[in-house]
């Protein structure tokens, strides 16, 4: 299983000389995976128990209790969560932008002084992400890139800082990353402890990538020429495009607060918002004529999806739940547990690793796997370095992060070209980072 993860990982990056779609690669990786787990370990491991068959053995049971034995449904179901969430995130972004509502945000950034934009894109793009998510302010932001940037070449560059800044304003607070709130759920870390401990990592983690980039960058940007995804004669009121506008950042940022009051999952939350922008455009636009309509409604707006970047999500989590189903995360896990160091040392070492992992592996089930192995209280050093490792270390390739897979499909970015103009940009920034908050803790203690 590890050697064919490996191969479909190839192939992942090789996307262009092999002209094979990485969807398709992820999706296959993830049917090979799940049937040589199946076909390995049927006995001890139960990946597909037929529901009709499991009730005539088990009379006394029912339907909740045949899900806990079908990993792979289980599996399914935290995928399709992100999903959900991924769908609803980048149709309220393409909402908001086909209405114009972007426009607020891009006339207040005047300059076309690549430098100054830079830093300008990294703090908004750093301090939104600690207040929604890396995932979905990296949406938003590709989203103002294009309306800022006309030259796609410039506009890469900036979207890979996207990713990095987002992965590293996510880290430091409870919501903004995926692993973070893992830890936060879990009792690992407190909310203040956790701001306190890793800020300045994270700011260390994007500030050194950016400081060195505006050295290699000159000149100034282009702005787009027309809007390409916008193109029509429909003309919108102020109100209407700041009202979209609002509606749809609110949809946004509600979205953690929703969590934390009714302890539900966010792509509920995503979709509530979705559809109250769906009734409330519909209303808005009921006395225009056909053409119109057609051109501004949800329906239509739902077609500018990227299904691929979806499907692609869906390939390579499954198959990373795969290598997580079949034990291989775990005893990656303990192998890194027997380095023979003194603390905290070994500890400042794993979490370093660990992190460098999560740029090809997943984070969620290597933080869970750390989760299990290890009982230090809350706010141990451990948790908060663990926080700021998974949370950033994926932006060292771009699919190790969900803002860099959503970035990948909405600007159709290639494993090389990432490889080649950002990941040693993200590398140093996480080395730096990695640095500056164990100094941090040897100075506080």
């Amino acid at each position: 299983m590890i050697v064919v993860f490996i191969a479909g990982y190839v192939c992942i990056a090789l996307e262009n000389p092999l002209h094979i779609n990485k969807s398709a690669t992820a999706l296959l990786l993830a049917t090979v995976l799940w049937t040589l787990l199946a076909a390995t370990d049927p006995t001890a491991l139960p990946v597909y128990v037929d529901f009709q068959d499991y009730l005539l053995n088990h009379p006394n049971e029912n339907f909740l209790s045949w899900l806990t034995k079908v990993p792979l449904i289980e599996h399914l179901g935290g995928v399709a969560e992100i999903l959900f969430f991924l769908m609803g995130a980048m149709t309220i972004v393409e909402i908001v932008d086909v209405h114009g509502g972007f426009q607020i945000i891009t006339d207040k950034i005047n300059t076309r002084k690549k430098t100054s934009l830079l830093w300008i894109i990294t703090a908004i793009t750093f301090f939104m992400s600690a207040v929604l998510d890396n995932l979905t302010t990296a949406i938003v932001m590709v989203a103002l890139l294009r309306k800022l940037i006309g030259d796609r070449s410039d506009r890469l560059i900036f979207a890979g800082i996207v990713i990095l800044a987002a992965n590293a304003g996510g880290a430091w607070t409870p919501i903004g990353d995926v692993t973070t709130i893992m830890l936060w759920i879990g009792g690992k870390v407190s909310t203040i402890h956790i701001m306190d401990a890793i800020f300045i990592a994270s700011v260390v983690s994007i500030v050194i990538p950016v400081v060195v980039l505006s050295f290699r960058m000159k000149g100034n940007i282009r702005r787009p020429e027309a809007d390409s995804n916008n193109q029509t004669n429909i003309q919108l009121t102020n109100t209407e495009r700041n009202t979209v506008f609002f509606l749809g950042v609110g949809a946004l940022l509600i979205v953690p607060f929703f969590k934390a009051l009714t302890h539900l999952p966010p792509y509920l939350g995503i979709i509530g918002g979705l559809s109250i922008l769906w009734i409330v455009t519909g209303f808005m636009h009921k006395r225009r004529s056909e053409d119109e309509m057609n051109h501004l409604s949800v329906n239509n707006i739902l077609k500018r999806i990227d299904t691929s970047t979806i499907l692609f999500f869906l390939g390579i989590l499954m198959a990373v739940n795969a290598l997580q189903t079949g034990g291989q995360l775990g005893a990656l896990s303990a192998s890194l547990d027997k380095i023979p160091m003194d603390e905290p040392g070994k500890y400042y070492l794993i979490t370093t690793v660990i992190g460098l992992l999560s740029s090809v592996i997943d984070n969620v089930p290597l933080v869970a796997a750390a989760m299990g192995m290890y009982s230090f209280p809350i706010d141990h050093y451990f948790w908060a370095f663990l926080a700021y490792a998974a949370g950033t270390g994926g932006s060292i390739l771009i699919i190790g992060s969900a803002a860099g897979v959503a970035v990948m499909g909405m600007e159709k970015i290639d494993f090389i070209r990432y490889l080649k103009k950002i990941s040693w940009l993200a590398l140093l920034g996480y080395l730096a980072g990695c640095a500056a908050y164990i100094i941090q803790e040897l100075l506080m203690k």
